[in-house]
């Protein structure tokens, strides 16, 4: 990845983190994003293969996008007088080849409201999944393999 895209991810993730949707946030997360990549320059290994910009911006605003909704959600699940929950865990099995677009995966799904990754099998292609509601744990499963899988080999490919 060139530096200037890691440059732009890493600021947008600034602005993600902070919530401060501000001109001057921004340029402050640009210039900890130049410092950090300046410190870090020889740490980093040169980038084996191009990424697809176009599909990282995709994953990031279908990341966003799921963050909303699943908030919503589970702003409404819990607020509700009976409070019905169908928690539960499920394994869901990856398509996935690399350790990094499984760490990616298992990190969105533990940033989504409402749903946490617990463990990953030996094998690299279960993921354990703890979820707030089980109601139908194939819409679940169909959603992330629809949704941030599809984005994350549209973004990264699904090379070893």
């Amino acid at each position: 990845m060139s530096s200037m895209v890691l440059i732009i991810v890493f600021a947008v993730f600034w602005i993600g983190l902070t919530g401060a949707f501000t001109l001057p946030n921004a340029l402050f997360g640009l210039c900890v994003a130049v410092l950090s990549l300046f410190i870090f320059r020889k740490q980093t290994p040169p980038p084996a293969k191009s990424y697809n910009l176009i599909g990282i911006l995709a994953l990031n605003c279908l990341f966003v996008f799921e963050l909303i909704k699943s908030a919503i959600t589970v702003s409404f699940l819990v607020l509700r007088p009976s409070m019905k929950l169908k928690a539960g865990i499920f394994a869901y099995e990856t398509t996935l080849a690399n350790d990094s677009n499984i760490t990616l995966l298992a990190n969105l799904i533990t940033l989504t409201p409402g749903t946490l990754t617990l463990d990953i099998s030996k094998s690299k292609r279960v993921l354990f999944i703890h979820a707030i509601d089980c109601s139908d744990i194939e819409a679940t499963k169909a959603g992330i393999r629809d949704g941030f899988e599809r984005k994350i080999i549209e973004a990264f490919g699904n090379d070893v």
